[in-house]
């Protein structure tokens, strides 16, 4: 696969990288199962998927998947689709390995790095759906640079979606809610789906809910599900 045009504004990784040790089990999850569905970018920056499933051209990318828990029930329930997710976060990393372990997934690609290397690498219109759930929110003012969703990573998102193709993006910060919309809904090339309050504040029944998710409820925290559809070119 051929490098396209680079993500703009490169920066340094924020955010933890490892948490708590990790078990036996997990930590051998890490050493033998992850390098082999790693995705591998080249120095000049050509990705190699490590072999898809056979016979699928279906590509859909989770970014920042946390747990694990959607993207592994997201795999499991589209056994045709080549589901890939980048996640720093080593424990988070571990737990999606897991998933897969047990449910026996092959359609899952892991990087455990920051995604933006992938989102250069990948060739425009490859992605039938793109999905960025619950991303640190970075809630100070001075850190909101940060934020994975701004107006360079959306453009990156639309270059790389298929016609047709999906973003999905959720938070349960209402101030970082004001800002993706802020940095996607004007974008020419992607339309809102929502024709009503309930389109945005109801989970759709094919994006199952999360541990994250569960714990904004606890807080007292909504959140919010916006779909965007990528026009034809």
């Amino acid at each position: 696969m051929a490098r396209q045009t680079p993500t703009p504004g490169h920066q340094r990784l924020f955010g933890r990288r490892k948490g708590h040790e990790l078990t036996p089990r997990r930590q051998a999850l890490i050493d033998d199962m992850l390098p082999a569905i790693r995705p591998m970018i080249s120095e000049d920056g050509v990705v190699d998927l490590q072999g898809p499933v056979a016979g699928q051209d279906r590509l859909w990318l989770e970014v920042g998947f946390g747990g694990g828990e959607h993207l592994a029930w997201q795999a499991a329930h589209h056994p045709d689709v080549t589901i890939l997710g980048a996640e720093p976060f080593i424990n988070g990393v571990a737990s999606l390995l897991a998933h897969a372990q047990d449910q026996q997934l092959s359609n899952i690609r892991v990087l455990d790095n920051d995604v933006r290397p992938l989102l250069d690498a990948l060739p425009d219109g490859s992605l039938e759906r793109i999905m960025v759930l619950f991303p640190d929110p970075w809630p100070k003012a001075r850190h909101n640079r940060r934020r994975i969703i701004n107006t360079l990573t959306v453009e990156r998102f639309v270059a790389l979606l298929a016609d047709g193709g999906e973003l999905r993006l959720a938070t349960d910060i209402m101030d970082y809610a004001r800002w993706m919309m802020t940095a996607v809904w004007p974008h020419p090339d992607l339309v809102w789906t929502a024709r009503r309050p309930g389109d945005w504040q109801t989970r759709p029944d094919d994006w199952p809910g999360t541990r994250y998710e569960t714990k904004a409820g606890k807080a007292g925290r909504t959140p919010v599900f916006l779909t965007f559809k990528r026009r034809d070119r």
